[in-house]
């Protein structure tokens, strides 16, 4: 079953409600009392080791064995293994981008023709940083799939468009209201540089922690938001002001 996103990233992705996961509990086709989420199953465990290795460096036979299920109950459920990746990143994106839509949109009307670059940016990434903080290993292993692909040349502008480019433009749109002779260019631009620093941030992958010999830990998110959010708006309004004038 192909899933594609044809429409805004947030359409329904149909699912069973979630129950207590269990090892080993599904072969070939679903039961019709089945008390476990098997697609829920799955998708934890392919998210898992997708995050790990990649989308090349797992199989659906693995993604199979860590959920406990036969390899035709995958099929069943999603079809081929980039089925099963998408659905995997449908999943979580769905749900945080109509956070930060939410976000940036609440933000717009509490500050009607006083937004700063700071605000917009801190409502678009809290949503990842909070969900960072408080998710679980899920969350973290989801930040730490989608940063992978962030940085995938083959095909990963390609995914990153499917799944996150409304929300995206919003930003964008915000930004430019907010920056008074912004050039559309540079903003984009601007964007890209930040999508660099956030996704690296959120990742939490410990190199702060080395390269700084334990000054900064990777994973005081409460710490790296502030500083990211005035460090990315700063650049933003450095850019404007030099194509401005």
């Amino acid at each position: 079953m192909a899933l594609t996103t044809g429409g805004p990233v947030w359409i329904r992705f149909a699912m069973t409600s979630a129950k207590p996961r269990a090892r080993n509990i599904g072969r070939g086709r679903p039961s019709k009392g089945a008390k476990v989420d098997l697609k829920e199953v799955i998708l934890d465990s392919a998210e898992a080791l997708f995050a790990r290795h990649g989308f090349y460096g797992v199989t659906t036979r693995q993604v199979a064995t860590e959920a406990g299920v036969d390899t035709a109950l995958i099929h069943y459920y999603f079809g081929a293994k980039r089925e099963l990746f998408d659905a995997v990143l449908l999943r979580r994106a769905e749900v945080i981008n109509q956070e930060r839509a939410d976000a940036m949109t609440a933000y717009e009307a509490a500050h009607p023709g006083s937004m700063t670059a700071e605000g917009i940016i801190a409502a678009f990434i809290n949503p990842l940083a909070e969900r960072a903080l408080t998710g679980g290993p899920g969350w973290k292993n989801w930040l730490n799939l989608v940063a992978q692909i962030n940085t995938t040349p083959a095909w990963g502008g390609e995914v990153m468009h499917r799944f996150f480019d409304p929300v995206v433009r919003q930003l964008v749109d915000l930004l430019g209201k907010a920056l008074p002779g912004a050039n559309l260019r540079d903003l984009y631009w601007c964007y890209q540089f930040l999508t660099g620093s956030m996704m690296l941030t959120v990742a939490e992958t410990g190199r702060i922690d080395q390269l700084s010999d334990g000054l900064c830990q990777s994973s005081d998110l409460e710490s790296a938001r502030q500083r990211l959010y005035a460090y990315c708006a700063a650049g933003f309004e450095a850019v404007v002001r030099r194509t401005a004038g």
